[in-house]
């Protein structure tokens, strides 16, 4: 059976990843593709720690000691779920994955430390960078939280999300990094999964 391809969604909060990794997902589908669509921090005993430090009202926990907590999750979450997925022939989607650590755990630690402690995660077939000016971004993060919504999260400022913004363009313009295409996705959202679709069909699916 043919190695499956692994495909990351990514982009700063409210920039649209989870609900664009579902339509993708549902366009592959319908195209005969095996779709298995996960995310990270992933839903195993470590993601879920991860997740649980980001809440704004959660004890702070050390920034270096949250960015190992990220870099173990994603070894575990590619040896569990990930690369038996691939194995199996399945299209891997992730809404968030390597580029997320390198543009959040480098707002507050040194960047190559970051690089270095994730660096044998495997690299995606493919990296779709959603882009979002923050201040939209923003104003989508508080609209999905409301007053009865889940809690803010310690990175979900407009500051922080224009220098991750800023970051993850930085990413999209290295020539070294590769298979990684930036989408306009301050679109409607059909249009944006129509691009997100045609980068896929670029790699063979």
């Amino acid at each position: 059976m043919a190695r499956g391809r692994f495909i990351a969604l990514e982009g700063i909060d409210g920039s649209g990843t989870t609900s664009q990794r579902g339509a993708l997902a549902a366009e592959l589908r319908a195209r005969g593709h095996a779709v298995v669509e996960t995310c990270e921090p992933s839903s195993g005993s470590i993601g879920r720690l991860a997740r649980a430090s980001l809440a704004q009202h959660a004890t702070p926990l050390d920034r270096g000691a949250l960015a190992l907590l990220f870099a173990a999750d994603r070894l575990h979450h590619v040896q569990v779920e990930i690369e038996p997925a691939l194995r199996a022939g399945s299209v891997v989607l992730t809404d968030r994955y390597l580029l997320s650590s390198w543009a959040y755990q480098s707002l507050d630690c040194d960047a190559a430390w970051v690089r270095t402690i994730n660096a044998r995660a495997p690299w995606p077939d493919l990296t779709l960078l959603v882009e979002v000016p923050a201040a939209e971004a923003m104003r989508r993060v508080a609209a999905r939280h409301g007053e009865a919504g889940p809690a803010m999260e310690i990175f979900e400022t407009t500051p922080q999300q224009e220098r991750l913004a800023a970051a993850y363009r930085a990413f999209g313009d290295d020539p070294t990094l590769a298979g990684v295409v930036r989408v306009d996705g301050d679109r409607a959202m059909e249009v944006v999964t129509a691009d997100l679709v045609a980068a896929c069909e670029r790699i063979g699916l």
